[in-house]
This record gives C-alpha cells, sequence and structure tokens, in this order.
C-alpha cells in the first residue's frame, strides 16, 4: 500500500513540476498548489507507512506550505 500511495504522490509533485516548467501551470495557480499539497500528502503518508522519518517531516512541510498557499491565494515554493 505504501508503495502505490508513495508512487502516485511523487507522481503528482513531477506532474505539478513538469507543467511548471512547460508553462502549462504557474506556481502561483491553485492547480500548481493542489497537485503540491495533494502529492506530498500522499508521500508523507508513505513515508510514514514505512517509518522513513526525515521525509515524514519534508512531505509535510511540504504539504503545509502548499495548504497555506491554497487558503492566502498565494504561491509557495519549497527548495
Amino acid at each position: 500500500m505504501g508503495d502505490v500511495l508513495g508512487t502516485a504522490g511523487v507522481a503528482l509533485l513531477l506532474a505539478a513540476f513538469l507543467a511548471n516548467v512547460a508553462g502549462w501551470l504557474r506556481v502561483d495557480s491553485r492547480a500548481y498548489q493542489s497537485l503540491n499539497l495533494a502529492g506530498a500528502g500522499l508521500a508523507c503518508v508513505a513515508s510514514y507507512l514505512i517509518e522513513f522519518w526525515p521525509f515524514v517531516v519534508l512531505e509535510a512541510v511540504w504539504a503545509l506550505v502548499a495548504a497555506l498557499a491554497l487558503i492566502r491565494g498565494r504561491p509557495a515554493t519549497v527548495s
């Protein structure tokens, strides 16, 4: 189950990144931040299931930043 969630999460994160690089989505769009929120959330759960704590923290922060960007209506970036 963790592999499926992790794969889906990473796919969503990569889709957001590729769509931005290709010029299809802007970082301040709700779609971009929604993809980041969903992807990071799934990757966080997958990391939790395998008890890989550094990535639980990384993905949780990524999801939180994306959620705040959606709420505030501003772009968020995670480096």
